[in-house]
């Protein structure tokens, strides 16, 4: 197990950016998607979801940067699917998100590359009675998990049902892949993954269903997976924060150190 114990400004931004490459690549491989690694790297038409189809690495140069964008919008379209850019700031060259405009691609926004040392996690947060959460270790589990994703989270049922079934061809045993389960008096309501990878932990597809928020159970669904992660030996966790999420997680500690802009791009109509 390789655990990143530099916790600069500059390690954690790799961190992010790369924890999130691994994200998008299990998951886009476990979907059967097309790979590139050189000086692009994709994973492409795995997925129904443009996210998931991600080119997430460039390492391009202002002579070859529009090729480079032309290729992926060429298998996007060859495996007849939507895509986006993962363009964090390792990405090369520096205009290439005016690049990727140009070229048709729209940008949707950033994710707020957060990270915090496990070490001042808060050991527990106030929730409501009857409120507990469980690792989805069965198919039982792994089908209220996606229920419950699938009642708002991004792309909704769509997006929720393909990455369970990931999830499952990932296997729910799996040493790096661990998803909770929180329920209220037996009533799933919320949701998590936890991926281990660059050395840190990477939080995932945080949800609370709306008529449960405000309870201090996101908080919980944050907390309980970071105190595996540091009981396990890690030091760092990183996510990739909403606007709407980001005040739940400083408040537990957790600073921005990078952002990676979403370029999306849709086949027509």
């Amino acid at each position: 197990m390789s655990v990143l114990t530099n916790l600069g400004h500059a390690a954690l931004a790799q961190a992010i950016e790369a924890n999130g490459a691994k994200f998008l690549l299990d998951l886009g491989r476990a979907g059967g998607g097309e790979e590139r690694h050189d000086d692009l790297d994709w994973v492409i038409g795995g997925s129904p979801i443009d996210y998931h189809n991600a080119i997430y690495g460039a390492r391009l140069t202002k002579a070859n940067a529009d090729a480079g964008i032309a290729a992926s919008l060429e298998a996007l379209k060859r495996r007849k699917v939507p895509g986006a850019w993962h363009v964090g700031p390792s990405m090369q060259p520096r205009d290439l998100e005016k690049r990727l405009e140009r070229a048709g691609f729209t940008y949707a926004g950033d994710d707020y590359g957060m990270a915090t040392d496990l070490s001042i996690v808060p050991e527990a947060v106030r929730v409501p009675d009857g409120f507990a959460i469980q690792r989805v270790e069965t198919q039982a589990a792994l089908d209220s998990w996606v229920h419950v994703l699938g009642g708002g989270f991004g792309e909704g049922p769509v997006e929720a049902r393909w990455v369970g079934d990931m999830y499952a061809r990932l296997g729910l045993n799996h040493p790096e892949w661990h998803h909770f389960l929180g329920t209220f008096e037996g009533k799933p309501v919320s949701t998590a993954t936890m991926l281990y990878g660059a050395g840190v932990a990477g939080l995932y597809f945080v949800y609370t269903d709306p008529d449960y928020r405000r309870r201090g159970i996101g908080a919980a669904m944050t907390v309980v997976p970071l105190k595996q992660a540091g009981d396990d030996g890690y030091k760092a966790a990183v996510l990739g924060a909403s606007t709407m999420g980001r005040p739940v997680y400083e408040r537990l500690g957790f600073r921005e150190y990078c952002r990676i802009g979403i370029f999306e791009w849709w086949p027509e109509a």
